[in-house]
């Protein structure tokens, strides 16, 4: 297939960003493949132990200085660096989707996204003030101080490599905290690319470090005594037994965002042509790889001629989504990140059918564009006559696949929703606006979606998540994520 403007265009060995230098790895080197052409695109360190130390130890001496240095002033780095980001925002995006796999739409939509975090933290002179109280007790005043606590450590996953460190770092150095950032090994040129751009705008050495790595680089930012907290997005086996546990047991500052299994309602009112194109984008775009991907489809009505149309129509239209090389503006779907997530895949579409749901689009059989190696793709599958209570509906699968469930009506959609461990970011599909306000307020989830089938906050405000779904208290993004990189210092005085 012809080059489709491909960005990494020689494979190179990928370096730390350390106190402000490029510094070769001392640790074991593993190719960076694409999972659309299988081809290596770059080659990453797993870095040591050493190396995350040396990066910790050169967050925390630029700490001093840069806590010092005014909200105004990092403001300031904050916007050079957003104009660098919208002069590359093609290149970035164009990079996401050449290591991931995701559509280039997909990518620019991560590319803003995370752009529109710097916006936001940007606002620090004023997301940072404090308060005041004048003669609280006769004589005496009392006010707070948000301050800095030190080195944070970021994790990031493999589903969008450039946008979640996103959520954070902007927020933690435009509050005076210093950062090493651990991108996955799977996707580490989107941060490889970032850093090159946060260097350009000028933020001193160690502000914004990078370490390249696995289970060693991670180990070492949780059990390291100058990191003060860490931000992480992954699964929740790894996010609740290990990040949110060894954070409690060192006493580290943690948000840990996790896994999903979300539920979309559909009711008999909803607007069928639009529920079924946001439907689409929710259940099949990044390939199901998002943590705000709907997984089941819960139809609700005993009108069996309503459920087998709408069914139709479901099955209709996931059918013609071309699957291929998402640098193909064609393209709607792209790859499974690797090999492994797709046999993920077509192991939960075996379990669906053992256990008797009806398999309606079978995503083993399709047809990849361009004459691509089929290693890593899998065509959008769906599944209808699920139950809640199975290993397809109720587990995470991470991929194209949508569980189709039914329920007599309302309170038994919720019911079914609720029953699940997780609850990241369930919705609603209806005109009847009394529903609508009965689900939201009934639901248990941290982001609910009425008639929005991907319920992404806006930089502004709060990513959420409940249950197995987050481990924390305070979310990534706008004043929840000012108030996680600061600590209020509260001073009371008396002069004489």
């Amino acid at each position: 297939m012809a080059v489709l403007d491909e960005p990494i265009k020689e494979v190179k060995v990928l370096k730390n960003y350390i106190d402000g230098e490029w510094v070769e790895s001392k640790g074991e080197i593993v190719d960076v493949v694409n999972p659309a052409t299988m081809q290596t695109i770059s080659k990453v360190p797993i870095s040591t132990k050493e190396e995350i130390d040396s990066a910790v130890q050169a967050a925390q001496e630029a700490y001093h200085d840069w806590r010092r240095t005014t909200p105004l002033a990092r403001s300031r780095l904050l916007f050079n660096l957003k104009a660098l980001l919208e002069e590359n925002f093609e290149k970035a995006s164009r990079i996401q989707t050449q290591e991931h796999g995701k559509c280039i739409d997909e990518s620019r939509g991560e590319s803003r996204r995370g752009i529109e975090n710097v916006e936001v933290a940007c606002g620090i002179p004023t997301l940072m003030q404090g308060y005041i109280s004048e003669d609280v007790a006769r004589g005496i005043d009392e006010l707070c101080i948000p301050t800095p606590l030190g080195v944070f450590g970021v994790i990031g996953p493999f589903n969008f490599p450039w946008m979640i460190p996103l959520w954070s770092v902007p927020y933690a150095v435009a509050t005076g905290n210093t950062v090493v950032v651990k991108p996955s090994s799977e996707v580490p040129n989107s941060q490889t690319f970032l850093c090159e751009l946060a260097e350009e705008a000028g933020f001193p050495p160690g502000v914004w470090n990078m370490v390249h790595g696995g289970r060693t680089v991670v180990s070492g930012m949780l059990d390291h005594p100058d990191i003060q907290g860490i931000t992480f997005v992954g699964s929740t086996p790894v996010g609740r037994d290990v990040i949110y546990k060894r954070c409690g047991e060192t006493g580290k500052r943690v948000i840990a965002q996790c896994g999903a299994k979300n539920f979309m309602t559909i009711m008999p009112d909803c607007d069928v042509d639009n529920t079924v194109s946001g439907m689409m984008t929710s259940f099949f775009g990044n390939a199901g790889q998002r943590c705000l991907a709907a997984a089941n489809a819960v139809i609700v009505g005993e009108d069996d001629k309503f459920y087998e149309d709408f069914v139709a129509k479901v099955v209709d239209k996931a059918k013609n989504i071309k699957v291929g090389y998402g640098l193909d503006e064609s393209i709607q779907m792209g790859p499974l990140r690797d090999e492994a997530k797709k046999q993920n895949v077509l192991k939960y579409i075996d379990i669906g059918l053992e256990e008797g749901a009806d398999l309606v689009l079978d995503g083993r059989d399709f047809t990849v564009q361009g004459g691509l190696p089929e290693n890593c793709f899998v065509g959008p599958t769906v599944f209808s006559n699920v139950r809640p209570e199975s290993r397809v509906g109720s587990e995470e699968i991470f991929g194209p696949v949508m569980s189709i469930m039914r329920a007599k009506d309302l309170d038994e959609a919720i019911e079914i929703t609720n029953a699940n461990p997780y609850a990241n970011g369930h919705s609603i599909f209806t005109q009847n606006g009394a529903n609508a306000r009965y689900f939201q307020y009934n639901v248990v989830s941290g982001n609910v979606g009425i008639n929005i089938g991907i319920t992404a906050a806006m930089a502004f405000f709060p990513f959420g998540g409940l249950k197995d779904s987050f481990f924390g208290t305070l979310h990534t993004q706008g004043k929840d994520a000012v108030r996680f990189f600061t600590d209020t210092k509260v001073v009371i005085q008396r002069w004489f």
